[in-house]
């Protein structure tokens, strides 16, 4: 049910249209099976996503919590940020691939949630999911040169008008410490020089 509802809304809108009607049924015992296609553990979506800022794969999850509805799957986050004691009064949430005008939380807010997620038993496979600074994923070029290559998970979001990175970088003492840096502005595309002057300065100040 909740792969139709989310395959169906992301057809639409796309462009496409569907015609006929949906029906739900039992196969019949004398069907045969055309093929068998198994989802890869949820550790490797996320990998996927967070390391290549697949927004589509992004979205389609977001939708799978809520059964193909964007009102659900907003209430299914804000359940899961409850049970999590996590208050975010300005959070929007919107269409849940990293592509909307619309959505909003607060750097504050944003370093809390990093901070619950380094305390979570599944903090290791998600660290591993953000790109490694000068290594890998949206990171691959970025910070070659600098002091903190290597040195950091960190996940960046980028629009006209908006310069973004989050995550985890280790200093210079070895200890790791949550960086977020939000951007909103005409020219915001000029702010990641003073992004990538704050990973250099984690790793090079005493």
């Amino acid at each position: 049910m909740a792969s139709r509802r989310a395959g169906t809304q992301l057809w639409e809108e796309l462009g496409g249209s569907i015609n006929g009607n949906w029906s739900d049924g039992r196969v019949p015992p004398t069907a045969t099976q055309l093929g068998q296609i198994e989802s890869p553990p949820l550790a490797e979506l996320i990998r996927d996503i967070n390391k290549f800022s697949n927004n589509v794969m992004a979205r389609q999850l977001y939708l799978s919590l809520g059964e193909g509805s964007q009102s659900s799957s907003a209430t299914a986050v804000q359940g899961w940020l409850n049970q999590k004691s996590l208050r975010f009064p300005e959070l929007v949430l919107d269409n849940g691939s990293g592509l909307s005008r619309s959505e909003r939380l607060s750097a504050q807010s944003l370093a809390a949630l990093l901070n619950s997620a380094w305390q979570s038993p599944f903090m290791p496979e998600f660290i591993a999911s953000l790109p490694i600074t000068g290594v890998d994923g949206t990171m691959r070029k970025r910070l070659r040169d600098n002091p903190s290559l290597g040195q950091g998970h960190l996940k960046t979001g980028t629009l006209e008008g908006v310069k973004t990175i989050a995550g985890y970088v280790r200093d210079r003492k070895g200890r790791w410490q949550i960086v977020v840096f939000l951007i909103n502005h005409p020219n915001a595309a000029a702010g990641q020089a003073a992004q990538d002057e704050l990973m250099g300065w984690l790793n090079t100040t005493p």
